[in-house]
C-alpha cells in the first residue's frame, strides 16, 4: 500500500486548542499564527498551511466577553466595596484591569477558535463566481 492511499489521522481538537492558545499554527505547531495583534498570517511560515481559511469571525470576541463577564465581573458584583465606594474610584480600579485582561485574553481565544476550526475541518466557503 503506498503512502497516498493511507488514511490520514484525524486531528485532535485538544491539539488544535493547545497550538492556538500558544499562538502557533494549528497544523504544525511551529509557525506563528499572527503577524500582528489579531491579524492572522495568510500562510504558515513553517509548513505553508493556509491559515487565512478559518472563519473565526465574531466567535472569539463573544467567548472573551463571556469568559471575562462570567468569571471576573459577575463575582466582583458580590463585593460590597463596588457598591459603596465612589464611582470615581471604582471605575478606574475596575476598568483598567478588565480592559487589560480582555486584550490579553482575546488573541488566545481567537487562536483556540482557529485551532478548533482546523481540527474539525471547517473552512471559509470559496467565493462562487456570479
Amino acid at each position: 500500500m503506498d503512502a497516498m492511499s493511507e488514511p490520514q489521522p484525524s486531528p485532535s481538537v485538544l491539539t488544535g486548542l493547545k497550538r492556538g492558545l500558544s499562538h502557533r499554527c494549528p497544523n504544525c505547531g511551529d509557525g506563528r499564527l499572527y503577524r500582528r495583534y489579531l491579524k492572522v498570517s495568510p500562510v504558515c511560515e513553517a509548513c505553508g498551511h493556509e491559515l487565512g481559511l478559518y472563519p473565526a469571525d465574531d466567535g472569539p470576541a463573544y467567548f472573551t466577553i463571556f469568559l471575562v463577564g462570567h468569571i471576573i465581573i459577575a463575582p466582583m458584583l458580590f463585593f460590597p466595596w463596588i457598591w459603596e465606594a465612589s464611582p470615581w474610584l471604582v471605575i478606574p480600579v475596575t476598568l483598567i484591569p478588565l480592559t487589560t485582561l480582555t486584550l490579553l485574553t482575546l488573541p488566545r481565544v481567537k487562536g483556540a477558535v482557529i485551532g478548533t476550526l482546523w481540527a474539525i475541518k471547517i473552512r471559509k466557503a470559496e467565493d462562487a463566481p456570479s
